[in-house]
């Protein structure tokens, strides 16, 4: 290969995306990192909170693996390190993804409210990580099934008030917003069929409608529209 051709060749590669670990166990760290796909490349791991708020700054991630509980700081856990690092220059160059064993409500809403861009449990696969860490990274929000609804009754009004002055949603039939608001919050079709009493194939259509109208290309870009404008 000539040095021209290296060089293109050098230009056009894509950098892989820098991560952080923040999780008290060594051993879980140690077997997520190992499980992490090629595309990633862990630059440090932090174990408490003190410890994360002094390397993400230095380390200067793309993206943090956030676990939830974490020993250390005033006892905040990972939403502490999230409204630490804040107020720090720099800090919007870095998103955060919380990946943690709970799957309970306050805690998938306070991680949020703090800033992180998404909520995974710790029964996601090394595949289904690094996948994430990338929709992250590419402006996502992603949330283990059924989790993003915790942020949607947390922010979104819950009677359809925000909805109805929304303008993009009158482009939406009403059917078209009740499953709408079922696969932002990780339904599946199967799952949104049954509810509404609808077949596989309705849903389908109905979500390929939502998404021509909304000019969104996938059901991740769905559940970030829906965060951002705080509906359901």
């Amino acid at each position: 290969m000539s040095e021209t051709d290296k060089t293109v060749a050098g230009a056009t590669a894509t950098p892989p995306i820098r991560v952080v670990i923040v999780d008290d166990h060594q051993i879980f760290r140690t077997g997520l990192r190992a499980e992490l796909g090629a595309v990633l490349d862990v630059v440090g791991e932090a174990a408490t909170v003190d410890e994360a708020i002094a390397l993400i700054p230095e380390a200067r991630p793309d993206v943090v693996l956030l676990d939830v509980h974490l020993p250390g700081g005033a006892g905040g856990g990972g939403a502490e390190v999230l409204r630490q690092l804040a107020a720090q220059p720099g800090s919007a160059d870095t998103r955060f993804l919380a990946l943690s064993v709970s799957d309970a409500a306050d805690d998938v809403v306070s991680v949020i409210r703090a800033g992180a861009r998404g909520y995974l449990t710790k029964t996601a696969s090394g595949s289904e990580v690094t996948a994430a860490v990338e929709r992250v990274h590419g402006g996502d929000a992603v949330f283990s099934p059924r989790l993003a609804g915790f942020v949607l009754d947390a922010f979104g009004t819950g009677s359809g008030e925000t909805a109805a002055a929304d303008d993009e949603l009158d482009r939406l039939s009403a059917r078209e917003q009740e499953v709408m608001r079922m696969i932002a919050r990780g339904y599946a079709y199967k799952e949104v069929a049954a509810e509404l009493f609808l077949s596989v194939k309705t849903v389908e259509t109905h979500v390929s409608s939502v998404l021509r109208k909304l000019q969104l290309s996938n059901r991740h870009e769905l559940t970030a529209w829906a965060l951002s404008r705080r509906l359901l």
